[in-house]
């Protein structure tokens, strides 16, 4: 058997502490809670509940018993109804980060507002990467009004691309849209039960807080069976303690009140316990989130939702860094990427992201698909066994000063062993790298994404499935008295 590397930031004991204090916090301090359906919910359960002051009280035994329900294992599924990401375990899927708010333009590297394009082109790049698993609604077009935004990405995403998507709402009438539009694609509402599409995320407010909007999309999602992602984030020292393990009960505490309420909603709804906790920059002010302490606090509540068997995600692999690749660029991606694998996080998201979560990068993206792939190899470890150990080999070649290049076994193990990251990564000796134009990293990455929007081909939908789509556009523009949007229905 394989040997697969891991981190552990916890011992079980320290493990057990957090759940408890976590426990405690919950039952003694509770939740703001701004659903009267929530609070309903949570009083039918034995919680204590005051309606006015919007405030639950969760008991201990009522949180246990609540976990056990929650699945281990949830399954997402591609545009054709075929198995894509697997959530479970220490299984690593990769996604980009979601909600930018400025893109660096692949002309010019210029920070700016994205526009529906950018939504588009970014998600046809996405759909490319072959270590990228699943998309993300990853930018916020400008050029699209701020109620429609969240439908809107997903309207595009579902028509530029084929793989799962991670995604979320904006506005309290926009879920019952962005249903619709997953359930067309699906072939209806138990189809979509039955092979979930998509991801909702949904971000309780540090400290102890859940709002209208947040929880609304929770108990609907998981009524519907789509996969809710509990998104808690404590920033050490701001909105929780300076301390990691102080912001870990924090976390823990909102992310098991989330976890009740989806199997209140409905008993066995898949949950994921996720998270996009931040350090914050004492000097600046700024939330760091390629900041050490930042991935510490990811790894270790993973470690923890492991604990309770639930599927994990975390944001890692993004950088605080201004421009597309440099040293810091690196260095944050890569360690946050490495710490994440080995933490095995299921849903790792950050894939382009920069500059505190708010700018997409295409040149950052496809980089960090090349880092993926060298994480999914990582984590496959060292296989030995008697083919592997080249005993033979070994004798073969011996003192004889030869070498293994011609051998059988090197051709039939060298793509199986090594990882080949292309031509993202540059291998050739100096000359003739010099020869060939010196190209940076960031050069090579612009060609790798100019490359894929020419050649690359998202299959259409059928015409059946973008005319019910289309309605469903025309129907929250006519309610939202938009008459037009950048690429939409005619």
């Amino acid at each position: 058997m394989t040997q697969r590397p891991q981190l552990k930031m916890l011992s079980e004991q320290e493990i057990q502490q957090i759940h408890s204090e976590s426990l405690s916090l919950l039952e003694e301090v509770g939740m703001k809670i701004q659903s009267r359906d929530a609070l309903e919910l949570l009083k039918e359960a034995g919680a204590s509940v005051n309606f006015d002051k919007e405030h639950a009280y969760f008991p201990s035994s009522l949180v246990e018993e609540q976990i056990k329900h929650a699945p281990s294992s949830i399954q997402l599924f591609d545009r054709e109804g075929h198995p894509a990401v697997l959530l479970e375990g220490n299984q690593i899927q990769f996604n980009p980060g979601s909600a930018a708010t400025h893109i660096l333009d692949r002309e010019t590297g210029a920070r700016r507002h994205p526009t529906v394009k950018d939504v588009i082109d970014f998600a046809r790049v996405t759909d490319a990467l072959p270590f990228i698993d699943a998309q993300s609604t990853a930018l916020i077009p400008a050029d699209v009004p701020p109620l429609l935004a969240d439908r809107y990405r997903l309207y595009l995403l579902l028509q530029h691309s084929t793989k799962p998507i991670i995604t979320g709402t904006f506005a309290l009438d926009a879920f019952d849209d962005m249903k619709q539009m997953l359930e067309v694609i699906a072939g209806g509402p138990k189809k979509l039960r039955d092979k979930p599409r998509a991801i909702f995320d949904t971000c309780p407010s540090a400290p102890l807080q859940w709002s209208e909007l947040t929880v609304h999309d929770l108990l609907l999602g998981a009524a519907a069976g789509i996969p809710i992602e509990l998104i808690s984030m404590p920033q050490l020292g701001a909105t929780g303690p300076i301390t990691i393990a102080g912001s870990l009960v924090l976390h823990n505490a909102e992310s098991l009140s989330g976890v009740v309420l989806t199997q209140l909603a409905k008993k066995g709804s898949p949950v994921i316990y996720g998270g996009s906790p931040t350090a914050v920059d004492m000097q600046y002010g700024t939330a760091r989130l390629g900041a050490i302490e930042s991935m510490m606090l990811t790894c270790a509540y993973a470690q923890i939702a492991k604990h309770y068997n639930l599927p994990t995600h975390g944001y890692m692999g993004l950088s605080d860094a201004k421009i597309s690749a440099d040293a810091q660029v690196g260095y944050e991606a890569a360690t946050g990427f490495l710490l994440a694998a080995m933490a095995g996080i299921n849903n790792i998201a950050g894939a382009g992201m920069l500059i505190f979560e708010s700018t997409q990068s295409y040149e950052k993206l496809v980089i960090d698909d090349m880092l993926a792939g060298m994480m999914k190899r990582f984590i496959t470890g060292v296989e030995v066994n008697d083919d592997t150990l080249a005993l033979d080999e070994l004798r073969e070649v011996g003192t004889k000063g030869g070498d293994f290049l011609r051998l059988r076994h090197t051709l039939a193990w060298f793509r199986k062993e090594h990882y080949m990251p292309g031509k993202l990564v540059d291998r050739q000796p100096f000359e003739s790298w010099q020869s060939q134009g010196a190209l940076t990293s960031l050069d090579r990455a612009r060609e790798r994404v100019k490359e894929i929007l020419t050649t690359h081909d998202v299959p259409k939908l059928d015409d059946s499935q973008l005319q019910d789509l289309n309605a469903i556009a025309k129907n929250f523009m006519k309610r939202h008295k938009n008459s037009s949007l950048p690429h939409g229905p005619s």
